[in-house]
């Protein structure tokens, strides 16, 4: 579903991606992870069209998505969830989530049932719909963000660090749409900061270290990793089972 193939990008001349090298097969859930500077977001930047790769290519099956405009990419299927701080603060909910529409917005009955559908997956936009954005908590605020994007009724969703601020019942929320999604059919590349918890939602995992990437596999592969265990969930997935164990509960 999504290749990238030797590709080098960076920003004012200088290369934070090396030579990447990636593949996300249909329906699955990629999440990628590796230390700050790694280059882990900017693979999402060039995949979305908001940064060109000098050399190597982005590919969504038979069609190349490398070279062409964000607003082409963006017809093409693929969506982008950023960081932080992705709401217009003084729209309504409703109205955040219509802008996700915005290159189908003169086909107005198509417009009104991707409303529905967004709805019933993610039922707060609904519920939420007249409050505006910059009163909804942080976990609220991600579920809307993700709403807009499925506006457009995406082939791939790129989510860049879906955990960034949540507590832990608004991580829950967001993890069980990601499942829905995938259930889908909807091909997810995310980006987490979290390993546990992005290996734990993801069905694949990429290690990525000084812009190239290092290790790949399934999640579970990725995660018992020996190398991985231990920089960064504090050693091996045996030594953290058998210290859970021997660990008193109350």
């Amino acid at each position: 579903m999504l290749q990238l193939t030797g590709v080098v990008a960076g920003y004012g001349g200088g290369a934070v991606l090396q030579g990447v090298d990636l593949l996300c097969d249909g329906g699955t859930i990629t999440c990628v992870v590796g230390p700050n500077g790694a280059g882990k977001s900017t693979v999402l930047r060039v995949v979305s069209g908001l940064l060109t790769p000098t050399e190597g290519t982005v590919m969504m099956g038979d069609t190349k998505l490398s070279g062409q405009s964000a607003a082409a990419i963006l017809r093409a299927g693929v969506t982008q969830v950023p960081q932080s701080h992705a709401l217009f603060p003084h729209m309504s909910v409703r109205e955040n989530v219509l802008m996700g529409g915005f290159l189908i917005r003169r086909n107005k009955k198509l417009l009104a049932s991707r409303l529905e559908q967004v709805e019933q997956l993610v039922p707060l936009v609904a519920e939420r719909a007249t409050q505006h954005g910059g009163n909804l908590s942080g976990g609220q605020r991600r579920m809307v963000e993700i709403a807009r994007c499925l506006m457009l009724d995406p082939k791939v969703l790129l989510l860049d660090e879906p955990s960034l601020g949540l507590d832990p019942k608004s991580l829950a929320a967001v993890a069980e749409l990601i499942h829905r999604l995938h259930d889908d059919g909807v091909t997810v590349l995310l980006v987490e900061q979290n390993v546990r918890l992005g290996l734990g939602l993801a069905t694949h995992g990429v290690v990525m270290e000084g812009g190239k990437v290092r290790l790949t596999g399934s999640a579970a592969e990725v995660m018992n990793h020996p190398e991985i265990a231990s920089l960064y969930l504090g050693g091996t997935a045996a030594t953290t089972a058998k210290a859970a164990e021997a660990t008193p509960t109350s």
